[in-house]
């Protein structure tokens, strides 16, 4: 029986071992540095934002959070959209300035 124990308890202090050197050497598997405790890095201007504004955005890292890559594919999504839709803005703006009647129909 003591033997068994033996056995057991050396088996765990390996596993732990092991373990904390692996998570040295290769990290948590994040590519962002985490933040610390109490900090929100969820900052956007109250107007205009941009597509760098979005870009620059992170959530805090948890336990239960989301996958990190999919977060990073919608945040790339939405700013490409908002830097279009500001650059189309900007044209018919500049289409309305100058006068032009087909400022509202797009180019075909």
């Amino acid at each position: 029986m003591t033997t068994a124990l033996i056995y057991l308890l050396v088996m765990l202090l390996v596993a732990a071992v092991v373990f904390l050197l692996a998570s040295l050497v290769f990290g948590r598997g994040e590519e962002l540095a985490p933040l610390a405790p109490g900090s929100s890095p969820t900052r956007l201007p109250a107007e205009d934002v941009t597509g760098e504004d979005v870009a620059a955005t992170r959530f805090q890292i948890v336990v239960r959070g989301y996958k990190m890559s999919e977060v990073d594919w919608v945040l790339s999504r939405l700013g490409t959209e908002i830097d279009d839709l500001r650059e189309r803005v900007t044209e018919l703006e500049g289409r309305l300035e100058r006068g032009d009647a087909t400022a509202g129909r797009r180019d075909e």
